[in-house]
């Protein structure tokens, strides 16, 4: 199945005011994170962001029950991406009005603080992401929302943010998408010269020193880029370069210092595609199966003396499209496996400090051309009769079976238990071709951190379970599970 050659980030709509609060989960990386974040992380403390504008901005009751279903899923945080636009005085004037940009009480913080407050009431950590699109009035020539961004204002700005939210974050990322005209703008000068990364470095720069004057000493993250370029989008690695002050042999710039970046976030959306695929991908895209392209990118900028070495990369927004998109969608036994293989891929490398399912509940269908009917059908429901997907389940219990030969080998998460900070067992069963009925193969005990591996023989047409007995008595099973070589 051939995939749609723009990728679901170049589809996404304009982000509206109350329509595109991304959240998300973070785990806690533990209490000396400034040493942590300048070191490969172990695996298991990889952590999984989920996000849902539509319930996570909604009314008091739907927040407070999705996230209780966040949390009864093992969600150990929230990722809030604020836009600034939303809270700010006056955003559609041309002249700023007058009021104090460095204090909390001069913003709207509406659902922002309301969401904060309800993150922390269910026990869970908070990530804060700020972007565009701005106030007119914040911008060169007051023209629209995105193009050119004054810096000194952003900076004025986040010291508001940091004042209003220092209690209440954990980390901060500075701008969505920032290679996407539909975030930062413009991306390209004429001639083809890429001119966002500058203006992406002077904003990196303007927030870190406003969070850092409003006395936050939580760590800042950078990048946040979409997967691919395109003749109106910058490239990630080419973004990359551009924001370091690199050229393409990677040669920095003398005159540029280095980012005081505590990680680099990407979003690896992959076509309807196996997740390592690459194909088709330029040299400079990094879709999930490029995150290595990323890793040595990374590693060279180190070398140059840009980043700190070991820089952590953060998944912070990706999903796989399932049906009804038929054009870039995958049927939904293989969205769920497709997801839980990429969860297995972001697991096995040690740079990855994050994983990511963007939203809950698929989008629902908008008017228009078929390719753009069905947007984001990356949720763990349907949103047609918000009916669970398979891919709920194996959120809950991932399980990925990997054929080596004769042999598969077994990986596995159980979300919910890692909550609880105990251990426990998993049964692992399977079914062969032609039969309905699933059989026990073996038991596999897990720890605190909910992983788990195993190996069995592998049988052409065997799909395989998990199923899990939580503390309360309550069994979960997985779906059925097919097994892959790769």
């Amino acid at each position: 199945m051939t995939g749609n050659p723009d990728l679901v980030d170049n589809r996404k709509p304009r982000p509206s005011a109350r329509s595109c609060l991304l959240i998300a989960v973070l785990l806690c990386l533990g209490a000396a994170y400034g040493a942590a974040a300048q070191r490969a992380l172990a695996s298991t403390g990889q952590f999984t962001t989920v996000e849902d504008p539509t319930y996570l901005l909604g009314t008091e009751p739907l927040r407070e029950q999705t996230l209780s279903e966040l949390q009864s899923l093992g969600v150990q945080a929230v990722r809030m991406t604020l836009y600034w636009e939303d809270v700010a005085p006056k955003p559609d004037a041309s002249i700023r009005p007058s009021f104090d940009q460095t204090s909390p009480a001069s913003y709207d913080w509406g659902p922002y603080g309301a969401l904060a407050t309800d993150v922390h009431a269910h026990g869970m950590r908070l990530l804060i992401d700020v972007t565009g699109p701005v106030p007119r009035w914040a911008t060169k020539d007051a023209k629209d929302h995105l193009t050119d961004p004054n810096p000194a204002e952003f900076e004025a700005f986040m010291t508001a943010v940091g004042r209003r939210f220092r209690a209440d974050a954990y980390a901060f990322s500075i701008w969505n998408e920032p290679n996407l005209v539909k975030f930062l703008a413009p991306q390209f000068a004429p001639g083809g010269r890429a001119v966002s990364p500058e203006l992406y470095r002077g904003l990196f720069f303007a927030g870190y020193d406003g969070l850092r004057a409003a006395g936050v000493h939580a760590p800042v993250l950078a990048g946040e880029t979409a997967p691919v370029g395109n003749p109106i989008t910058v490239a990630p690695l080419r973004f990359l370069r551009g924001v370091l002050c690199l050229n393409a042999s990677y040669h920095r710039d003398a005159r540029c210092a280095r980012l005081p970046a505590a990680g680099w976030a990407t979003h690896p959306y992959i076509r309807a595609t196996f997740p390592t695929a690459l194909s088709g991908f330029g040299a400079d895209d990094v879709p999930f199966g490029g995150i290595g392209r990323l890793v040595t990118a990374l590693n060279r900028a180190a070398a140059a003396g840009m980043v700190a070495r070991n820089l952590p990369i953060y998944l912070t927004e990706f999903g796989v499209e399932s049906y009804p998109n038929t054009i870039s969608g995958v049927p939904l036994n293989l969205q769920s496996d497709y997801r839980s293989v990429a969860e297995y891929l972001a697991y096995k490398n040690p740079r990855v400090a994050s994983f990511s399912q963007y939203l809950l509940t698929d989008s629902p269908p908008t008017p228009g051309p078929a390719i753009d009917r069905y947007q984001f059908q990356t949720g763990l429901y349907l949103y047609a009769g918000h009916r669970p997907k398979p891919a709920y389940a194996s959120f809950r219990l991932p399980l990925v079976v990997r054929r080596q030969g004769s042999r598969v080998s077994l990986w596995g998460l159980v979300r919910p238990g890692r909550s609880a900070h105990h251990g426990g067992e998993v049964t692992v069963l399977y079914a062969d071709r032609g039969e309905s009925t699933y059989r026990v193969l073996l038991h596999s005990r897990f720890g605190a951190s909910g992983y788990w591996t195993a190996s069995a023989g592998y049988r052409a047409g065997r799909h395989w379970e998990v199923s899990w007995t939580n503390p309360q008595g309550d069994t979960l099973t997985g779906p059925p599970t097919a097994s892959y070589t790769f």
